[in-house]
């Protein structure tokens, strides 16, 4: 049990990590990348952002879901 309490612990870290990544790359925008032909490398990492946050959110909802399931078998 403890071990997927850190489990979780890491996963929402790594959530946290990179949802400040991705706001730190959209701040960067510039109008150069708004007004550009097609997307630019920022709005493409943004969505590699995006992608890998909703990936990490999917793991840590699944390990409190197993934690959920362990407890109440346990009563």
């Amino acid at each position: 049990m403890w071990f997927l309490a850190l489990l979780l612990v890491a996963a929402i870290l790594a959530v946290l990590v990179v949802l400040i990544r991705g706001l730190v790359n959209m701040a960067g925008t510039t109008r150069a990348d708004l007004e550009g032909e097609g997307p630019s490398e920022r709005a493409l990492k943004s969505n590699k952002l995006m992608q890998q946050r909703i990936l990490l959110q999917a793991v840590a909802i699944a390990i409190i879901a197993i934690i959920l399931l362990m407890l109440s078998g346990k009563s």
